[in-house]
């Protein structure tokens, strides 16, 4: 293999590995939103020149960039900024509707109370 090509192989996985850690996931997270494998993850970080398709268009919706941003065809515009609370969002999202109002509840409940509280402390 050339070095042209061996550098665009660890490149990917470079920057898979960057992408992943700028947006606050373990392997196993990223794994688990994408349904795959930690082994999986840590294989496309290291040695392989890219992930199947349907993985790639998984990969970078969970890291919240373009499929051309993850494969180098395009500069990467701004490094992904995902926290665990909008990886929760999203899957609340996934619930049916019962769930995702009560949860809704429950989060106006809490920020009603903190609220308050600052309010009163603030007197």
């Amino acid at each position: 293999m050339s070095k042209k090509i061996n550098a665009e192989l660890s490149a990917f996985g470079k920057r898979l590995a960057k992408l992943r850690k700028a947006a606050g996931y373990t392997q196993q997270q990223l794994a688990d939103e994408i349904n795959a494998t930690r082994r999986m993850i840590a294989y496309y970080e290291s040695e392989s020149q890219h992930p199947p398709a349907n993985m790639l268009v998984d990969l970078a919706r969970a890291l919240n960039v373009s499929a051309d941003e993850l494969l180098g065809v395009k500069p990467i515009e701004s490094m992904p900024v995902s926290s665990r609370l909008e990886r929760r969002i999203r899957q609340i999202e996934k619930l049916s509707p019962k769930p995702r109002q009560q949860i809704a509840q429950l989060i106006d409940t809490l920020v009603e109370a903190e609220q308050l509280k600052q309010k009163a402390n603030a007197n």
